[in-house]
């Protein structure tokens, strides 16, 4: 047995070396091979690219793509493609003023720091005129999400889980009333809006902490229509649409058709709200004052403005890009406008960081709406189940397959933690300042470094603050007498002054009481004229 294994072998044994050669060989070859080959391909492709002309060469998208992006390549495809309106989704590209310009003014000699660890006050109460008002622990508040119209089911319970976590509130959207959602959140916000089940019920009404009328965000504004394909199932039932029925958005909310209609409306709202506050939404635009006119007869307890920047499901690229105004201007005005009123002011749109956040507190925020930040979040290592086909935010749409695989609890610790960080590092920050609580914040403790962000704000512009020079307090005590002398010297000046109008007035008085005007003119101008030389 052993000889015919051996006889096998001896008959195998030269194939075997011969392949062993082969790979050694290969091994050694394969890299100036691999070079060789891919030089050739290099001066090839390179070749044509500067030779072919403009008609012929794939490089003649360069000079297009230096005046417009690749995304508006994209869209203009995509319109190609379907001839409808497109939606895009997260909000718009664009850069707009924003907070980079202004920084916080600590003091360090002139005043302290506060100790590691000492407790900072983030709390703030929304709608302080109200009956009810709305108590949250951080001034971070999860904004309005639709469910239905944008997330899933699983998304919105993670959210508004993450909300009670954290202490704050979170925004239903204006999608179909999710009933599960008031029942796990912190503090909820319900929005009343602009579509056929916007009106809200009692019962629903009942479960809310706060109302909020929404008639523009910052990326949305008029009316829409969502095809019932792109929500059928729990979302079309609970919105009391029919199979294959679209949803039209309308002008404003269910009961309002005309302007006339408002004070009715929120008479009626007031009564239904049982003492919760009533919050408008609207899009930053210039006509801010104006709006903010109205919405202050109609009794609104607290406005949200959310600016240009702010993200969204699905809205047309011309109201993302080309519609409303920076959230920094409208900010700043609708503090201006509203005073000292008891009326709470939320901003949203662009708010992305810790630093952005505080700083609109110290310009007059009383809170923030965060959507993008918490949106993200819900997607913490949970994307590796989508990628690389599927975009990540597969997981949390309402419209997608794989919406199911969105593990509930592990989006709830990402979004809690996201949060919770942020919150953190601002009061690390406030430490810095030597605030202990967010009544203390204001203006004052920012600084300005360009002239546009010092005028929209009011903020003193760094280069502009006048330098005096150092005195000790020795050279100030010994100047003292010198300045005391000067001063009196002044002030018998100014008295002569007083005396000598007091005598020109006395005398004209006679003058006029004789009649002696027109006699007297000539030596009352040498007299004036003297007396204002002297002075």
């Amino acid at each position: 047995m052993i000889e015919i294994i051996i006889t096998n072998l001896k008959g195998v044994f030269p194939a075997i070396l011969v392949l062993i050669i082969f790979l050694l060989m290969s091994i050694v070859l394969i890299k100036p091979i691999m070079r060789y080959i891919v030089k050739k391909i290099t001066i090839h492709i390179t070749s044509i690219l500067l030779t072919d002309t403009y008609t012929q060469n794939l490089m003649e998208l360069l000079p297009s793509l230096t005046r417009f992006s690749i995304l508006n390549l994209l869209e203009l495809s995509l319109r190609a493609e379907r001839g409808t309106v497109i939606t895009r989704p997260l909000g718009s590209p664009k850069h707009v003023l924003g907070y980079d310009n202004l920084m916080f003014n600590p003091r360090q000699m002139t005043g302290l720091s506060l100790p590691e660890g000492a407790p900072v006050d983030l709390s703030v109460t929304i709608g302080p005129n109200a009956e009810k008002p709305m108590n949250i622990k951080i001034p971070l508040m999860i904004a309005g999400m639709a469910y239905g119209l944008a997330l899933s089911e699983e998304a919105k319970i993670a959210l508004a889980r993450a909300s009670k976590k954290l202490d704050t509130a979170i925004c239903s959207g204006e999608g179909p009333f999710l009933p599960e959602e008031p029942e796990e959140a912190g503090k909820f916000v319900l929005q009343i809006c602009q579509w056929s089940w916007g009106g809200r019920t009692m019962e629903q009404i009942s479960s809310a902490d706060m109302l909020e009328v929404k008639m523009g965000q910052g990326a949305d504004v008029g009316t829409a229509t969502i095809q019932a394909i792109e929500f059928e199932g729990r979302a079309q039932q609970l919105a009391g649409l029919k199979p294959g029925q679209a949803a039209v958005t309308l002008p404003a909310p269910p009961g309002v058709e005309k302007l006339e209609d408002w004070p009715g409306f929120m008479k009626n709202l007031r009564q239904r709200a049982q003492g919760i506050p009533i919050a408008l939404k609207m899009m930053a635009t210039d006509r801010i004052e104006e709006e903010l006119s109205v919405a202050i007869e109609l009794g609104f307890d607290v406005i949200v403005i959310d600016g240009t920047g702010g993200g969204s499901h699905a809205t047309s690229p011309i109201k993302q890009d080309d519609f409303g105004i920076p959230i920094l201007i409208a900010l700043d005005r609708a503090k201006r406008y509203l005073g000292n009123r008891p009326i709470s002011l939320i901003a949203g749109g662009g708010y992305f960081t810790p630093g952005q956040c505080l700083k609109a507190l110290a310009l007059g925020a009383d809170a923030i709406y965060l959507g993008t930040v918490p949106l993200f979040a819900l997607g913490h290592n949970q994307i590796k189940k989508v990628l690389p086909w599927e975009p990540p935010t597969t997981l949390i749409f309402y419209n997608s397959p794989t919406k199911t695989q969105l593990n509930v609890d592990q989006a709830t610790t990402s979004v809690t933690n996201t949060l919770k960080s942020m919150v953190l590092e601002m009061q690390e920050a406030m430490r810095s300042l030597g605030k202990s609580s967010l009544k203390e914040l204001s203006a004052d403790d920012l600084i300005a470094l360009d002239k546009l962000t010092s005028e929209v704000t009011g903020v003193k512009q760094a280069f502009e603050r006048q330098i005096k020079p150092w005195k000790s307090k020795k050279d100030e005590v010994s100047q003292s007498p010198v300045r005391l002398i000067e001063s009196l010297k002044v002030l018998q000046a100014l008295l002569n002054h007083a005396h000598r109008l007091v005598e020109f007035q006395e005398k004209l008085i006679v003058i006029l009481r004789k009649g002696q005007l027109v006699e007297k003119i000539e030596e009352l101008k040498i007299e004036y004229h003297s007396f204002e030389v002297k002075r």
